[in-house]
C-alpha cells in the first residue's frame, strides 16, 4: 500500500468535516407554501426543467472539450468537467449561495451566515426577482450556473494541468471570483447592479469571469511540449465535439430562458433570441473561415455556435429576436479573428476558452449596451440601449465589463501562483508526454476499433489508441 501523505488525505478530510457539520444543522420541516404563498405552478415547473437542462450542459461541455484534445487526454479533460458538478455542489450549499446571494455587505459580498449550510433557504421568503418560484428552487438553479463557470476554465488549462491542483482552483475560484461577482451583479444590493449594469444570465458572472481565468491560467501553467515544439495535435473525436455543441445548445435554452424565472414571454423571447444567435454565430464562423481559404469545417461550425450562445447570454432578455442575428454574427468574428492572432502567438491556451467565451461575454455585455430595449423586458427602468437612443447605458456597461476582467484576471492569475506555490500546478513532462489519461488517472480513453484479417483468415477487432 502506498504511503498516505498529508496532501493526498486533505481532501477527504475536509469533505468529511463539512459533512460532520453539515449533520448537526437544524433540518427544516418540508415547506409547502399556503395556497395565498403567490407561487405559480407553471413558473416552478419551467424553473425545474431548466435546473435539469443547464445541468446538462456540463457532461456537454465535457464531450465538446474531450472531442478536442488529444486522444491521450480526454478522459483527463472531460473529468475536470464534470468534477465541478461535485465540488461546487457540495459548496454551493456549505457557503457559496450565501455568499453569491446572502445580506449584502457594502455591495461587494453576501454575508456567509445568511443561508449558511442552506439554512433558512428551504422555508425563506422568494428571491426578489424570482417572487413566484421557492428561494430553494432558485438557489438549486443558480447552483447550475456555479457548476459550469469553473468547468469552462478547463479548455485553457488542458493537457498540461494536475488533478488535485484543479480541484482546489474550483474551490478558490468559487469563493474568491466567482461568488463575488455573482453577488455585485445579481444581487439587488450589489454595486454593479446599484451601477445600473444589467446582465440577463451570466455574460458577467459566468464567461468574463471564465475566460478571464482561462488566460490566467494559460500564462501561469505555460506552454504544452507540444506546443512549443510546434506539433499539430488533431482532434481526438470531431462527433464528440458534435454531440457536446447539440448538449450545450440544447441546454442553454434553459440557462437563458430559465433566467426568466418564470414561464413567461419574456422566457420564449429569451429562448428565440439564444437559438437565433447560435445558429447565426455558427454561420457566420464557418462562412468567414470560407473567405480565409479554409473548408467548411464541424469544428468551425461548432464553434461559432458555441460562442454565439456566450454572447447572446447577458442580452437575451432584453434584445429582440432579430437584433441577436448581429449579436451572433459580431461575435463569431471577433472571436475568429481573435483565435487566429493566438494561434500565431505563444500564449498556449489549449482549446480558445479566452477569445470564444472571455471575448465572447465581452461582446455580448457591450452589445447589449447596443441593443437592449425596454420594450423586450418591458419594466419601468429597465435597459435601454445606444442604438435607441441612450449612451449612458452602453457607457456603464463598458464600465462594468473592465471593472469584472480587471479583477477576475488579477484573482484568478494570484489563485493559479498560489495553487502553484504550495502544491505543482502541472504535470511533469514524463506525465504530459504519457498523457494524462493514465498519469493522472490511470485510465485509457480508446479511439475506436479496427477489424484485422489474421493469417487463418478469421476477422477480429481490435482497439485502436
Amino acid at each position: 500500500m502506498s504511503k498516505i501523505t498529508s496532501k493526498r488525505i486533505l481532501p477527504f478530510l475536509f469533505l468529511v468535516i463539512v459533512a460532520l457539520i453539515a449533520m448537526f444543522v437544524s433540518p427544516e420541516a418540508s415547506f409547502v407554501p399556503a395556497a395565498d404563498a403567490g407561487y405559480s405552478a407553471a413558473d416552478i415547473a419551467w424553473v425545474l426543467v431548466s435546473c435539469a437542462l443547464v445541468f446538462l450542459m456540463t457532461p456537454g461541455l465535457a464531450f465538446f472539450y474531450g472531442g478536442m484534445v488529444h486522444r491521450k487526454n480526454v478522459i483527463s479533460t472531460m473529468i475536470k468537467s464534470v468534477v465541478a458538478a461535485g465540488v461546487v455542489g457540495v459548496l454551493w450549499i456549505a457557503v457559496g449561495f450565501s455568499l453569491s446571494f446572502g445580506d449584502s455587505i457594502g455591495g461587494f459580498i453576501g454575508n456567509p451566515s445568511t443561508y449558511l449550510f442552506f439554512k433558512g433557504v428551504k422555508s425563506g421568503a422568494p428571491w426578489a426577482g424570482a417572487p413566484t418560484i421557492p428561494l430553494s428552487l432558485f438557489a438549486l438553479f443558480q447552483l447550475m450556473f456555479a457548476i459550469i463557470t469553473p468547468g469552462l476554465v478547463v479548455g485553457a488549462v488542458a493537457e498540461r494541468i494536475r488533478f488535485t491542483s484543479y480541484i482546489l482552483f474550483i474551490v478558490l475560484f468559487g469563493l474568491l471570483v466567482y461568488a463575488p461577482v455573482a453577488h455585485w451583479s445579481w444581487h439587488p444590493d450589489g454595486f454593479l447592479a446599484q451601477m445600473g449594469v444589467w446582465d440577463f444570465a451570466g455574460g458577467t458572472v459566468v464567461h468574463i469571469t471564465a475566460g478571464c481565468a482561462a488566460l490566467a491560467g494559460a500564462l501561469v501553467l505555460k506552454r504544452r511540449i507540444a506546443h512549443r515544439e510546434q506539433k499539430e495535435i488533431p482532434p481526438a473525436n470531431v462527433p464528440y465535439v458534435l454531440i457536446g455543441t447539440g448538449l450545450l445548445w440544447f441546454g442553454w435554452f434553459g440557462f437563458n430562458a430559465g433566467s426568466a424565472v418564470g414561464a413567461s414571454d419574456l422566457a420564449v423571447n429569451a429562448l428565440g433570441t439564444t437559438n437565433t444567435a447560435a445558429a447565426a454565430a455558427g454561420l457566420s464562423w464557418m462562412f468567414y473561415d470560407v473567405i480565409n481559404g479554409k473548408k467548411p469545417s464541424v469544428l468551425g461550425f461548432c464553434i461559432g455556435a458555441v460562442v454565439g450562445l456566450v454572447a447572446i447570454t447577458p442580452a437575451a432578455g432584453f434584445v429582440g429576436i432579430p437584433q441577436s442575428i448581429i449579436i451572433g454574427v459580431v461575435a463569431a468574428i471577433i472571436s475568429n479573428i481573435a483565435v487566429s492572432i493566438k494561434q500565431r502567438s505563444t500564449l498556449d491556451d489549449t482549446l480558445d476558452v479566452f477569445p470564444c467565451h472571455g471575448l465572447g461575454g465581452m461582446v455580448g455585455m457591450l452589445l447589449t449596451g447596443v441593443f437592449a430595449s425596454q420594450v423586450v423586458h418591458g419594466i419601468d427602468g429597465g435597459p435601454q440601449g445606444l442604438f435607441y437612443g441612450n449612451p449612458s447605458f452602453f457607457f456603464t456597461q463598458l464600465k462594468a465589463m473592465l471593472i469584472v476582467v480587471a479583477y477576475s484576471f488579477t484573482l484568478s492569475f494570484l489563485i493559479f501562483k498560489f495553487i502553484n506555490f504550495i502544491l505543482p500546478i502541472r504535470v511533469s513532462s514524463e506525465e504530459e508526454e504519457l498523457g494524462l489519461d493514465e498519469s493522472q488517472h490511470n485510465e485509457k480513453y480508446l479511439q475506436g476499433t479496427l477489424l484485422v484479417t489474421q493469417p487463418n483468415g478469421v476477422h477480429k477487432e481490435e482497439y485502436v489508441d
